[in-house]
């Protein structure tokens, strides 16, 4: 039963991360487009993508992690979990700040520019590679 939860558990982590690489790159676009047609599709992509892949994905991912630290509660006595669950709080921050910038996009009062978009879309792969890291050498 473990190794059914871990995989998927895997799986939503993956799924909550393309979502995380993705949206914070629409937002790219969304900031460099001019005409309303464009604006309203972003709009529509954006809102589909948040609440359809990353909120369903990020629940389940944190769910199961859950599950399987309850498995294996030993884990929580050793330093590399406590810097991942740090990472993970991290990251869900940063999802609920793409959740505020959508709102922002969804009623036209994007601020940013689109260069600002690109380096906050950079976030997710520093935590990916370090959490990756984490688990697979714990290396204390």
């Amino acid at each position: 039963m473990y190794l059914w939860i871990k995989a998927f558990h895997i799986i939503a982590v993956v799924t909550w991360f393309a979502g995380l690489f993705y949206l914070p790159r629409l937002f790219v676009y969304h900031a460099q487009s001019k005409d309303d047609v464009s604006k309203e599709r972003f709009k529509v992509m954006e809102r589909k993508l948040y609440r359809g892949i990353m909120l369903p994905s990020m629940i389940i991912a944190i769910g199961l992690g859950i599950w399987l630290v309850m498995l294996a509660p030993a884990w929580l006595t050793q330093g590399w979990m406590h810097v991942k669950l740090a990472l993970v709080i991290a990251l869900v921050a940063y999802h609920f700040t793409c959740a505020a910038m959508l709102k922002r996009f969804a009623t036209d009062n994007n601020t940013r520019s689109h260069v600002f978009y690109r380096w906050f879309n950079e976030a997710p792969v520093l935590v990916l590679v370090t959490v990756v890291i984490l688990v697979v050498v714990k290396p204390f």
